[in-house]
């Protein structure tokens, strides 16, 4: 009976600790988070200088909790345009630079990263278009993106691609289209587009400024079919009173992105417009996609999965 009693207790234990180590992102402690990506600052990260985080900076992305804004979406698919909606959901964690996935403890290997999920909802017809991106970006902005995600899913199947940063971009890419099934490709390292949103939100002066060679948006390469390489880009920075505007331009790709941002931290993102071939054959023309913000909450909305908290998607305009 005793020997009984023993493994029955064990069970419990070794149950109680494999399940604390699958909690989800919903179920993390905000504080351990933070205090975790507090202790990865401190910690060098490579060769390249860092860049020094202002306390406001501190205050505002270390509160525990994620700014969403919600966007008026004006998508061009297909040569018509398409009503739908568009949510920034920006928050700081620990980053895993080999596993390359959200730290689950403390570790002197940790870096901080400000994450950007992108998501956009929109109808072509019939069916509806759902896509997501998610960049990891170090906070101290001394070296590319860590990992960029991206994943469209459609009445008519699936596509998904992932970016790690190693010791050269390794890409991987899946596709329900024959001649984008299963790739897999090293890329030289250069500007990410998906990386530049981030980067905006933690130092807008650092953005890249005139003529280099930049990766278009992972969204636009998959749904545009456009091979995945770097192009020849163009990039300006127009300030003003009322607003910045970051404008990135790729001659051969006849495409062009524009992102609007307010002048003084934390440069929230007001609005964007990317402009691009639509459609296909005979039908394809030069359209524009639009995005104009609803509203910006901060809230640590990983604890909010019950149903109480529905309103919160009303107060976004959802």
């Amino acid at each position: 009976m005793l020997k009984k009693w023993l493994f029955s207790e064990l069970g419990l234990v070794l149950m109680t600790v494999l399940c604390s180590g699958l909690q989800s992102c919903k179920e993390n402690n905000k504080d351990t988070d933070v205090v975790m990506a507090e202790e990865a600052m401190a910690k060098p990260q490579q060769n390249n200088p860092k860049k020094t985080l202002s306390q406001d900076f501190k205050d505002y992305w270390y509160a525990g909790k994620a700014e969403i804004t919600s966007y008026i979406l004006d998508q061009a698919r297909y040569g018509e345009n398409r009503d739908g909606n568009a949510v920034l959901i920006y928050v700081t964690e620990p980053f895993l630079p080999e596993v390359q996935v959200k730290a689950d403890g403390s570790g002197a290997d940790n870096i901080p990263v400000l994450k950007l999920n992108s998501t956009k909802n929109y109808l072509t017809g019939i069916y509806p278009y759902s896509i997501m991106t998610s960049s990891f970006y170090p906070v101290n902005a001394n070296q590319h993106a860590l990992k960029v995600s991206f994943s469209a899913q459609e009445w008519c199947g699936q596509v998904y691609m992932q970016l790690n940063n190693r010791e050269d971009f390794e890409v991987r890419s899946h596709s329900y289209f024959e001649a984008e099934a299963d790739q897999q490709m090293s890329l030289e390292k250069t500007v990410l587009e998906n990386e530049l949103w981030n980067q905006l939100r933690i130092d807008p002066k650092g953005l890249p400024m005139g003529s280099f060679n930049a990766i278009p948006s992972f969204e636009y390469i998959r749904l545009a079919h456009k091979p995945m390489k770097a192009y020849s880009a163009e990039a300006t920075l127009e300030q003003s009173p009322e607003g910045n505007t970051y404008t990135l331009r790729y001659p051969e790709l006849e495409r062009s992105l524009t992102i609007a941002f307010n002048t003084t931290f934390p440069y929230e993102i007001t609005g964007w417009k990317e402009t691009f071939t639509s459609g296909f054959g005979p039908s394809a023309k030069t359209m524009t996609t639009t995005a104009k913000k609803i509203r910006t909450i901060t809230t640590p909305y990983w604890q909010q999965n019950s149903n109480e908290y529905l309103y919160l998607r009303d107060s976004l305009g959802l």
